[in-house]
Formats: C-alpha cells, structure tokens, sequence
C-alpha cells in the first residue's frame, strides 16, 4: 500500500510538473485553479505512504536512496507550502514542482523495503539528522526557484517588453524576499544537521569521516549557505548577486547528492 498512496502522489504532482511546463509555453491559466488542490492532495498521500512505509518496515529506511529521494521530496513541498501561506504565490513551484515530481518518481518506481542490521542506522539522532539536513536542502531548493524567477523577471523588466512572464510573476521585491527568507528558514536546519551527523560519525568513523568527498561537499555547500547571508546581512547583496550565489549553493548541492555514488562511509544503499 505505501507504493500505491506514493504512486497516486506522483500523479497529483504530475499536475504541478505540467502546470510548470505550461508557464514556460505561456499558457499556465490552464491549470492555475486545479495545481494547488492538486500537489497539495499529493502531499497529503505522500504523508500517508510515509507513514505507513515506516511502520510496515519498523523503522525509517533511511539508508535506501530511493527512501530518501520519497523524504527529501515531501520536505521540499511542506517548506513550499509553507511559503505559499506567507507569499500567496506559486511562483516558485515552477523549479520546486520538477523537482518534486522527478524525486517522487524516482522513489515510486524503485523504492522496497530495506532491512539495516547496523545499530547506527537504527539511532534515534539519524533520523534527526537526516530530517535537519533535508528541511536545509528544501529550503535552498526555494531560494534557488526565486533566484531563478528574479533573473528572469530582471531580464523581462530590462527589455522593456510586456511578457507573459510578467503577467503571473510577483513584484521582483516579493521574489527577492522569498529567496532570503527561505535560506534563513533552511540555514539553521541545515547546521545542525551538519553538527548532530558528524558528531555520530566521529563517534562511529574517527577523523577519517571528515575527507569522504560527499561530506567535503556538504561542509562545501554550508559554507557557501553561509556567504550568501553574510553577503546581505553585511554587503546588502540583493537581486542578481545574491541569484547567483544561490545557484552556486544549488550546484554545490546537487555535488553532494551525486557523491553518494564515490562515498565510502556515507552512502546510501539502493533498494
């Protein structure tokens, strides 16, 4: 059953993904009224898959990728909707939907129960590290979906040209406020999540944890996570700048995401 409630969640995503393309070809009224009953439907599906993946597993697979991809995914449409509350826009789901669905999809065709012997896996603080480390990536995902929509409404504004885009996008001000206020909902996640896994790490690995490439990476985009606000809170960095940072952070991200495949002592187990 929690294939089923995830494979109906990736239908009701498929909603948000179209609804993307059309923005992109123009003709994002068509779905304008349906989108959000419809992810957020898929939202709630994808709760209940969770939830009863858990308790038929016993535990949180965290270890499976294809688990991880489903958890990542939900993380990253609740961080959305909680902005769409603030901001009244779904502006930003024309990167976060894609993201979601394709994420979604991932988990729903390849996700089986995983069984972990290690004590390790089974810690009670893994789970909150994975949960902090997820909620910091959703929350740069949103950053990086409004960086993009103000280059975009930017370069709009700039030709001097009456666009589309310009007719369903928020004021460049409301954008650039979504992209700041996402990366300082998303930094304090993403910092503690950093601490509590590499504490049981040490613990469990030594020093040795400290130069596998996909925690090289993470500490990597921490550390650009924070020079992005360093750079407003000090600088004043706004608009494009702080657009492009925010791309390097996403760039940076999806490193990390990739190294699993080079990791020794951080990886994810395929299911």
């Amino acid at each position: 059953m929690p294939l089923i409630w995830l494979r109906v969640a990736v239908v009701c995503y498929g909603v948000g993904l179209v609804y993307s393309v059309l923005l992109l070809s123009k003709r994002g009224n068509l779905l304008g009224k349906l989108v959000e009953p419809a992810v957020g439907l898929g939202l709630i599906f994808h709760f209940v898959s969770l939830v009863e993946s858990t308790i038929l597993v016993g535990h949180l697979s965290l270890a499976s990728i294809h688990y991880s991809e489903s958890l990542l995914a939900f993380l990253a449409m609740v961080v959305f909707f909680v902005f769409f509350v603030g901001y009244r826009t779904t502006s930003p789901g024309i990167i976060i939907f894609p993201i979601v669905f394709f994420l979604t999809f991932a988990s729903a065709i390849g996700q089986k129960p995983v069984t972990l012997t290690s004590p390790l896996l089974r810690n009670g603080w893994i789970f909150v590290h994975v949960v902090l480390i997820f909620t910091g990536y959703a929350g740069l995902f949103l950053s990086f979906g409004a960086s993009l929509l103000y280059l975009a409404q930017e370069r709009a504004l700039k030709s001097k040209r009456q666009t589309q885009l310009l007719t369903w996008l928020p004021p460049l001000q409301t954008i650039d406020d979504i992209g700041y206020h996402a990366l300082l909902f998303g930094f304090p996640f993403m910092t503690f999540g950093i601490v509590t896994g590499s504490v049981l790490a040490i613990a469990k690995y030594g020093p040795m944890f400290f130069y596998d490439p996909k925690i090289l990476l993470s500490f990597l985009m921490w550390a650009v996570y924070l020079l992005l606000l360093y750079t407003r809170w000090t600088a004043g960095w706004r608009g494009r700048r702080a657009a492009f940072l925010a791309t390097v952070a996403f760039v940076v991200a999806i490193g990390a995401w990739a190294a699993n495949n080079f990791s020794r002592v951080h990886r994810f187990i395929a299911s």
